[in-house]
């Protein structure tokens, strides 16, 4: 039997037997109660299945038998039930909705995209154009600033520190007012117990054993060696000769202690890690003061001039010390200023009926600086130390005979957003082309402000604020300084924020270019100053000066160097190069290079601090005989100068050569120059003050000093303890 829709059952047989006058076997299938409708043949019932659903039992008969062949399930032609179509239909709705919602969004940020790309290439246009500017005004300053720097140059002095002051603020850095400059009084005892220590510091067995004895003690730091160092060297001004032989030994057992530890050669002389070190560059500071007054000193004192100017003709920010002009990429202004050049005619502080000054600034200048650029005119060829300073005079503007305003860096004018304070600037004060300035000393500076009709426009703002009738005290009454709040957290700016607040965002620091396109300003820089630096390096780095020899401090040091090197048998031109170069070009030239305050009676900003560490380092690396491998991420200083370095180290490599080549400096001819040394320079410290800075180490470490004279067998012999022990115990009766 079959049910129809239903898979293929087996077949039967003889499903329709013959019977007598033609009368067939009737069928009669149920399923449940339900017959259904039958069609037979010889093999198979086929039952066309009733319309029901659910289970139902399967009942045939067949004449006047029945049988069940067992249960049917039969399922509803339709698979899904009403709910399923409702959900799946409400479905297929959201998906189209949010099929359409995707295309019409689809369709919005194509034309965003399109407008953002076209935005995007109207900046990119923009950036271009002000690239091609910025190179413009920069070949265009390349043409004209060195003429004008040289020709402003050529008129001014050189206001050189005298001996004494050079020689103070390089073996005593940072220190204005040292002992050794000031007479001691002293009781007749102590006199004579340091008169007998010096003696004691002239026998040579002693002052070797007094400071190996003191390198050997963990407390004596660095800053002693260094102290101590220069203390001698002050203690011998007289006794340039015996010093020399001390520098000497002592030289020659740093490098047999370098040799000896296995450190590499070239390593010697690189750092100030012992006594010696520092007293070499002591040595050379004495020999060469000559050799720079009479020949290097110029083209340092220009270079630091055309540095100067060169940076104070763009804005300078006066709190962060960046720079519109640099060398140095960490003081580099990476943002676009918007400034103005001002001239200004300021009256000249010594006589009032003397011709105006005319003097250069920027409108986005600080009033300090504006005073400071007026005193570099009005005061030119003055050493800075006697001309007056900034801070002790105010700057008046002058409108007519009796209008003045005076200008100041923070007053009750000044603009205050959030927690910044801008200091004021000429833009603030709105101060024109042209205008009349004046220098006054603070104390008597004039605050009347004339009511008459000759009162600019551009002063009204200010009118009721500082137009008194009475003294100038009532008028600081009503307008005080405003000075910077620590406590409420009031931060000054005046160009550019500082970038490294937690305020500061990127939108902060003003209209922003890709900040490496400011880079070309540093090459921009650097050629305007090429002349300047290539000048100062060729002096240094050659043998024939104008109308002067090369100092025979350096041939005799040098000499030394390869003496000791042929004693080692160190053959390597690359060992003996370094030892030079680490000798007198990174111990002696570099930090004058850097400070050049150190030779020349001046102030150093810090901008002009950065520009000048910029050569120095670049100096260093010419002496240096090692390839430097520049790639994207070397230091922009090192870049900035690659193409000059091969040809500086050639400069560095023919001046060692020329100096081995000239004949050497015979004993007697050293001694006679030395000697001349010490007789110019016999009473430029005081020699007992000297002593007694130095004998503060003898009472730190009197025992191990006495142990040490002790051991030693050529101490015992000049009885060099007993003589310690006499100074020791003459000191002690004054205590």
């Amino acid at each position: 039997m079959m049910l129809s829709g239903l898979p293929q059952p087996p077949q039967g047989r003889n499903l329709l037997p013959p019977a007598p006058g033609n009368l067939r076997l009737n069928y009669t299938v149920l399923i449940g109660s339900t017959p259904c409708t039958l069609t037979v043949s010889e093999t198979q019932l086929l039952c066309e299945s009733p319309n029901l659903t659910g289970q139902h039992k399967v009942t045939v008969r067949a004449g006047g038998f029945e049988f069940s062949p067992g249960m049917l399930q039969v399922y509803s032609d339709s698979l899904l039930t009403l709910p399923a179509i409702v959900g799946i239909g409400g479905g297929g709705g959201l998906l189209l909705l949010v099929i359409v919602v995707v295309l019409i969004a689809y369709k919005r940020k194509s034309r965003d995209a399109d407008r953002t790309l076209k935005r995007l290439q109207l900046q990119m246009d923009n950036l271009e154009s002000r690239v091609a500017l910025e190179c413009k005004e920069a070949f265009a300053e390349l043409q004209t600033d060195i003429h004008e720097l040289t020709n402003d140059l050529d008129g001014a002095g050189i206001p050189f520190l005298d001996y004494r002051t050079y020689a103070m603020r390089v073996l005593f850095p940072g220190i204005e007012d040292h002992p050794v400059l000031k007479e001691m009084e002293v009781q007749a005892n102590v006199e004579k117990s340091l008169t007998l220590f010096g003696q004691l510091l002239t026998k040579k067995h002693f002052l070797l054993t007094f400071i190996r004895t003191l390198e050997a003690q963990r407390s004596f730091s660095m800053r002693d060696r260094g102290n101590v160092a220069s203390l001698i060297m002050t203690a011998l001004q007289g006794e340039m000769e015996y010093a020399t032989g001390v520098l000497k030994q002592l030289l020659s057992d740093l490098i047999e202690k370098n040799l000896e530890s296995k450190n590499h050669p070239k390593l010697l002389l690189r750092r100030t890690e012992s006594v010696a070190e520092k007293m070499l560059t002591n040595w050379f500071t004495f020999l060469l003061y000559k050799f720079l007054k009479e020949c290097a000193g110029e083209p340092l004192f220009m270079l630091y001039c055309a540095i100067k100017q060169q940076m104070e003709k763009g804005p300078i920010d006066a709190i962060t010390g960046e720079a519109r002009y640099s060398l140095s990429e960490d003081k580099l202004i990476r943002q676009q200023i918007d400034y103005k050049m001002l001239t200004l005619n300021c009256v000249n502080p010594e006589n009032e009926n003397a011709p105006e000054v005319p003097v250069k600034g920027l409108n986005c200048d600080t009033v300090t600086q504006v005073k400071e650029k007026l005193l570099d005119a009005v005061y030119k060829g003055v050493p800075y130390s006697q001309r007056p300073k900034a801070g002790d005079m105010d700057l008046e503007w002058r409108q007519g005979r009796m209008a003045r305003i005076i200008l100041q860096d923070e007053d009750v004018t000044t603009k205050i957003d959030n927690d910044w304070k801008r200091l004021n600037t000429l833009a603030h004060y709105q101060v024109t082309d042209g205008s009349s300035v004046a220098l006054v000393p603070k104390q008597t500076s004039a605050y009347n402000i004339s009511n008459s009709s000759t009162f600019t426009k551009s002063l009204s703002r200010y009118e009721s604020m500082l137009r008194t009738a009475s003294s100038p005290d009532s008028l600081r009454s009503r307008t005080p300084m405003i000075t910077p709040d620590l406590e409420s957290g009031t931060k000054l700016w005046h160009l550019v924020k500082n970038h490294d607040h937690l305020d500061q965002r990127e939108g902060d620091r003003g209209s922003k270019m890709v900040s490496e396109i400011y880079l070309t300003r540093l090459l921009a820089t650097k050629g305007t100053l090429q002349k300047f630096v290539d000048d100062l390096f060729e002096t240094i780095f050659s043998t024939a000066h104008r109308g002067s020899a090369l100092p025979l401090a350096i041939k005799y040091m040098f000499d030394f160097l390869d003496e000791q090197a042929d004693q080692h048998q160190i053959h390597d031109s690359d060992v003996r190069h370094t030892w030079k170069s680490n000798c007198l070009p990174l111990r002696f030239w570099v930090n004058v290079i850097k400070n050049p305050q150190f030779v020349f009676d001046i102030h150093k900003s810090s901008i002009t601090d950065a520009c000048l560490s910029v050569v120095a380092q670049t100096f260093m690396d010419s002496c240096s005989t090692s390839e430097h491998k520049l790639g994207k991420d070397s230091p922009s200083n090192k870049l900035l100068y690659a193409k000059d370095i091969p040809n500086y180290k050639s400069w560095v490599e023919r001046y060692y050569a020329d100096i081995a080549k000239m004949p050497a400096i015979s004993d007697q001819d050293m001694s006679a120059y030395l000697a001349e040394q010490s007789r110019l320079h016999l009473s430029q410290f005081n020699s007992m003050s000297a002593l007694h800075e130095i004998y503060s180490y003898i009472t730190k470490y009197k025992d191990e000093i006495l142990t040490a004279l002790e051991k030693d067998e050529q101490a015992r012999r000049q009885r060099l303890r007993s003589k310690l022990e006499q100074v020791v115990d003459t000191m002690a009766l004054s205590s």
